[in-house]
């Protein structure tokens, strides 16, 4: 029973991350991901045999401190957008978004569950580490390198002449430097930490009483 609160809440946090990813791209004007089966709450369209199931299971199983995985990617056709680098970063941007949203929601949902039904432990268990879960999918995310999401995100920030160049160090660097950021090469803890941890905190504070 105990790990089946953080294999619900990872589940719950990456299907609505990718769908959000889907219907985004969707509304830009790409059918790619929705032709492919993506624009669905299924969590079996999104799960990942490496990301999504055994990397996750694995830090649960050793209580990392840190919880990270990832689905199949939701692929996109950019010639079907109108402007291509401004709508993928869009699109990306959907993802986080989508995880922060649910966090809040799931906060209102734990106050009234709180105040109404007190003894309901496990439900009030499973909402506050999906709350967590979802934060520190949404941050992650937001790291902007290749492949994840912020990556994308920064590139449609940049002029378009620095975009080009930024796009293609990430391409080829990007792997290696969130390697280094995730895992503790240098010590006990991962350099990632020292910054995700304290937003993940004060954010924490916030949606859960």
């Amino acid at each position: 029973m105990e790990i089946l609160i953080p294999v619900i809440s990872f589940l719950v946090a990456i299907t609505i991350h990718e769908t959000a990813h889907a219907w985004m791209s969707y509304r830009l004007g790409d059918p790619t991901a929705k032709l492919q089966g993506r624009l669905s709450l299924n969590p079996l369209a999104h799960i990942d045999p490496v990301g999504t199931v055994l990397v996750p299971l694995f830090l649960i199983i050793t209580r990392s401190p840190l919880i990270f995985g990832w689905a199949k990617p939701v692929q996109f056709d950019p010639y079907n957008l109108k402007n291509p680098r401004k709508d993928s970063a869009t699109i990306s941007l959907a993802g986080p978004l989508s995880n922060f949203s649910l966090a809040i929601l799931l906060s209102i949902i734990l106050r009234l569950l709180l105040f109404n039904f007190p003894s309901t432990s496990f439900l009030i268990n499973l909402l506050t580490y999906t709350i967590d879960i979802n934060i520190v999918l949404g941050l992650f995310n937001l790291i902007p390198i290749h492949p994840l999401d912020g990556g994308k995100i920064f590139i449609g920030l940049l002029p378009q002449d620095q975009a080009y160049e930024a796009d293609i160090f990430l391409r080829r660097y990007g792997m290696i430097i969130l390697l280094f950021l995730v895992f503790p090469i240098f010590g006990r803890v991962a350099p990632l930490s020292y910054v995700l941890f304290p937003i993940r905190r004060l954010l924490l504070n916030i949606l859960i009483p």
